[in-house]
């Protein structure tokens, strides 16, 4: 070998050995499509910055949800509507920022640069001043809505605490979304080994979404949430509230010969019936003769010799034993006979059965079932059916015990119920018209939207009249009314045949106009004129509407009747238009109220 080609393969021999494990890297695998495999930092998913357009995006909605909405509310829900709407402007503010990215044209990195810098600095300048000033606007708005309500104007509205609620849960929001993403790309990333890539992006995402749907549904929901609030619930339900006892009157459940255990009656059940009036107190309001009245009630523990053979329809079983009671006490002898729907845990208001007990000198018979003890904004969620089955059992079994009396010794049968107990009541008829054929009349109060007759009742209403007062078939036989004493004259001069069906119903209740309609769409009860306690202040924006009226729901009893989802005593009003006694009067009408208003609720 030449000394040249010695000289030539020395440095080939030299680059050989440094090339080893000091060489450059080999390039990045392909996928199967001949695009390079992106590299995933996960700790950059997480720990990245916050996008400044998602950013804006999320103050303008927290500054959205300082406005006033039904009722008014305590600044540690106004914190979590502020956090929860917050995050839902973050996350339409980052979709918003991605897809300007897609645009095929942008301006130069210097440009992009720029703005970046001075926006942030305009941000961090401007968004806390701002925020200052619209939280001491939102107390202002607040303090105007508690006067048009009767409440005291003062209020505490800890305007810093509010703002760190609203940053600390939209923080952990937030955190819960990143972490959701940077799974989602690691388990493409592990299935892009063995699919092609849109393959593996598709099967991921859906895999994702079923994860966290069945994560969120399952596992915090019904397994936390809901289990939290069953086992609280479930202990609530073997009590009983202080001052009440077992009732001595054999006319009630639980008492003396009743077919239902005192024990089994559940707390609600027992509340009810341990407080019923006497026949002496009754008489001594009246001034005249009095009879104890009935009241019966039946939870979901039902005796073995019902419950057996019938395991799959519990609701007949309870319906078979509230007749068994109601022929025991001799109700279908007495003036009026009552059905009343239970809200989600069971709960009869006191007012309403006292109103019609008081009316008629005790001659009446009230009767209920229990479909859950569970909290009634849980019940809301869970127990929509259970509340229409259970109330629609015991709505025949009633009926199909009437039609066999004779039809001139038959009680008026009438029907009652509030919030969902009021739905319970429209579900077991389904119309308006078939449950003024069916019965003698009925109040229902704080009548929820989805309710079946109710929003029929809405869409019919005749020309003119608002949603929050509708005015059907020229009040023949249904009105609405807020302030009985003058919305039950309404229309002035018309007729208003029997039977009757008089809806209690506040402008400011949330639970009549709670619906998933508000994340996207304007309602009718924000259109002019508005409700005689809603404030001109109310306005509605996508998303923050709903999470406003979702949280009103919650703080709806914190006010005064009738405002919110308080209705006091308009019940004497409504059942002495429904089903009066003979001679009754509007001075007894006032004199009841003012009664019944000056004592305490027994339950």
């Amino acid at each position: 070998m030449s000394a040249g080609g010695r000289s030539a393969a020395a440095p080939r021999r030299r680059y050989e050995v440094t090339a080893g494990p000091r060489s450059r890297p080999d390039p990045p695998p392909r996928e199967s499509g001949g695009t390079r495999r992106t590299r995933v930092r996960p700790r950059r998913i997480v720990r990245c910055r916050p996008d400044l357009t998602a950013l804006c995006v999320a103050t303008v909605f927290f500054w959205l949800s300082l406005t006033p909405s039904l009722v008014p509310r305590p600044w540690i829900l106004q914190g979590v509507v502020g956090g929860i709407t917050a995050v839902i402007g973050y996350a339409l503010g980052a979709t918003l920022a991605g897809l300007a990215r897609l645009l095929p044209w942008r301006p130069r990195a210097a440009v992009r640069r720029a703005v970046r810098v001075r926006g942030a600095q305009a941000y961090w300048l401007l968004a806390p001043v701002l925020t200052g000033w619209l939280l001491s606007e939102s107390a202002d708005m607040q303090r105007r809505l508690r006067r048009l309500q009767g409440l005291p104007p003062s209020v505490t509205w800890h305007g810093v605490m509010i703002a760190l609620v609203a940053v600390a849960l939209c923080a952990l929001l937030l955190l819960a979304a990143r972490l959701v993403r940077l799974g989602s790309r690691r388990l493409i990333r592990a299935l892009g080994g063995w699919l092609p890539r849109p393959v593996a992006v598709g099967v991921g995402l859906a895999l994702t979404g079923a994860l966290v749907t069945v994560g969120v549904r399952d596992v915090v929901f019904d397994r936390g949430v809901v289990d939290v609030a069953d086992r609280i619930a479930a202990a609530t339900d073997r009590g009983t509230k202080e001052g009440v006892t077992r009732p001595r009157s054999p006319y009630v459940s639980g008492g003396p010969g009743s077919l239902v255990r005192w024990q089994d009656l559940g707390y609600q059940g027992r509340n009810f019936t341990g407080t019923v009036p006497t026949r002496r107190d009754i008489a001594a309001f009246t001034g005249g003769p009095a009879r104890d009245p009935v009241r019966v009630y039946v939870s979901s523990r039902l005796p073995r010799a019902f419950a057996a053979g019938d395991e799959d329809e519990p609701f007949r079983a309870q319906a078979r034993l509230a007749v068994g009671e109601l022929e025991r006490t001799g109700a279908f002898q007495r003036r009026v006979l009552a059905v009343a729907g239970t809200t989600g845990s069971g709960w009869i208001d006191s007012n309403v059965a006292q109103a019609l007990e008081y009316l008629h000198g005790g001659d009446t018979a009230i009767v209920a079932v229990q479909y859950s003890y569970l909290p009634s904004w849980l019940s809301f969620l869970v127990d929509e059916e259970k509340a229409g089955k259970a109330t629609r059992a015991l709505v025949d079994a009633v009926r199909a015990r009437l039609d066999a009396l004779p039809a001139g010794a038959r009680p008026k049968l009438v029907v009652t119920g509030e919030s969902l107990g009021a739905y319970a009541v429209e579900a077991s008829y389904g119309s308006v018209d078939e449950l003024l054929a069916a019965t003698d009349g009925g109040v229902l109060l704080g009548t929820p939207g989805f309710s079946p007759a109710t929003s029929r009742l809405r869409e019919e209403r005749d020309p003119g009249s608002p949603v929050w007062r509708p005015q059907y078939r020229d009040g023949r036989h249904v009105r609405v009314a807020q302030f009985p004493a003058v919305d039950l004259r309404r229309p002035a001069g018309a007729p208003w045949g029997r039977p009757r069906l008089v809806y209690l119903q506040n402008a400011s209740d949330p639970i009549v106009w709670w619906s998933t309609d508000l994340l996207f769409e304007r309602p009718e009860w924000m259109d002019e004129p508005l409700g005689p306690d809603i404030t001109p202040e109310i306005n509605w924006f996508p998303f923050v509407a709903f999470w406003q009226t979702t949280v009103d729901m919650a703080v709806s009893y914190g006010v005064q009747a009738p405002h919110g989802h308080r209705y006091g005593t308009a019940a004497v009003d409504a059942w002495a238009a429904v089903v009066p006694p003979e001679g009754w009067t509007e001075q007894d009408t006032r004199r009841l109220r003012t009664y019944l208003s000056s004592r305490k609720a027994p339950y």
